[in-house]
């Protein structure tokens, strides 16, 4: 699914990222360095974010994997 012309920005904070979807930040966090789930943006020393669509990717790949399991 393309969300490029949805006029969100293309980084979100991880409090979004685990909104959307439905897991917790330390959950994230530690998919995210097993390879699970995409790596975060270093933004600062202590700020990190998400690639929106990556983030919009993998939940489209658990969506679609759903039919094939």
């Amino acid at each position: 699914m393309d969300h490029s012309n949805d006029n969100q920005p293309r980084l979100m904070a991880p409090k979004d990222a685990a909104i959307a979807t439905s897991l917790s930040r330390p959950l994230l966090s530690l998919m995210a360095a097993e390879g699970k789930f995409p790596k975060p943006v270093q933004l600062g020393e202590r700020r990190i974010a998400y690639v929106r669509q990556e983030v919009e990717a993998w939940i489209d790949g658990c969506i679609n994997g759903r039919a094939a399991a």
